[in-house]
């Protein structure tokens, strides 16, 4: 069942499912999914006693923000700041975090700040907070060309192309960043349905903006965004994913650099599963949330 609880900036739709009373792991989606991404993880972590929240991020599904005044911010410390209060909200002390994309970014900026909150984590793409001063620095063409969406989006071309063909232009992201997944047409409609929200488009475009130096971020978080320029270990249990089809992140270890991650760490790297890895790899995922969460007890 579809809820909705209220944070300072946010009206946060999410479903809950398990026993009220079990171990409590939240689960967050990244860009351009949704909730649906975890369909098949949530039943296997309910049958093993987990009560399971998957929040829709700032911008998807119904989720709102609760003033016309508030920025709409994408920034990452806005996604970590939103994840912080959503735990707040549901009185829930101690969690299990697992996210990918924009929601690994959220759970990785949470486990790194706020470690006393979280019991374990389970990130893909390994360490995922953005080195936001370092990023004017050119990658290899390798990797430049899987970025051409975020320099589209750069420009009002972008946005404009987004506004008017963000159901085809995200389809297509799903098809380049999986090229294995066979996904049919009702499967991205279910998520697509996400992006039909009034935010979307200005949350997706701020979020590819600030991360690069380019437009300013709200100032409600410069102080999180200060200490997360520090590039703050990740001291909590953790267990990081990587699909080796992977078509926007390939496989390189750097991300996964044990130095970021000074607790117990585990890489795994997921044959033939692309970016979209709970979704596409539902076992592998749902068996490292239980395997960090068996680690802590």
């Amino acid at each position: 069942m579809l809820k909705t609880i209220a944070t300072p900036q946010l009206e946060i739709a999410y479903v809950e499912q398990g026993s009220a009373d079990g171990w409590p792991v939240v689960l967050l989606h990244g860009f351009p999914y949704d909730i649906h991404a975890y369909d098949e993880v949530t039943p296997r972590l309910i049958s093993r006693g987990a009560r399971v929240i998957t929040p829709f991020l700032r911008g998807y599904g119904p989720t709102r923000f609760v003033d016309a005044s508030i920025p709409r911010s994408g920034q990452q410390a806005a996604l970590g700041a939103d994840l912080l209060a959503l735990l707040d909200a549901l009185h829930i002390e101690q969690v299990v975090l697992g996210g990918y994309d924009w929601g690994g970014r959220a759970a990785c900026i949470v486990a790194a700040l706020y470690p006393s909150r979280v019991r374990g984590l389970v990130s893909v793409n390994g360490y995922n907070i953005q080195d936001i001063a370092a990023a004017m620095q050119p990658a290899s063409p390798e990797k430049e060309y899987r970025l051409w969406y975020q320099y589209y989006f750069h420009g009002e071309r972008g946005r404009a192309g987004l506004t008017e063909h963000h159901y085809a232009f995200c389809r297509l992201l799903w098809s380049l960043w999986s090229p294995t997944w066979r996904f049919d047409e009702d499967t991205y409609a279910r998520s697509a349905a996400a992006f039909e929200n009034p935010d979307f488009v200005e949350v997706v475009i701020h979020s590819y903006r600030h991360r690069y130096g380019l437009v300013d971020g709200d100032p409600l978080f410069d102080e999180m965004e200060r200490r997360l320029a520090g590039a703050p270990p990740i001291t909590v249990p953790t267990i990081t994913l990587e699909g080796d089809a992977d078509g926007v992140t390939p496989v390189s270890g750097t991300r996964a650099d044990p130095s970021r991650f000074t607790g117990r760490h585990e890489n795994r790297i997921i044959p033939n599963v692309g970016h979209n890895l709970p979704q596409e790899a539902p076992e592998a995922f749902a068996a490292a949330v239980l395997d960090v969460k068996d680690w802590v007890g």
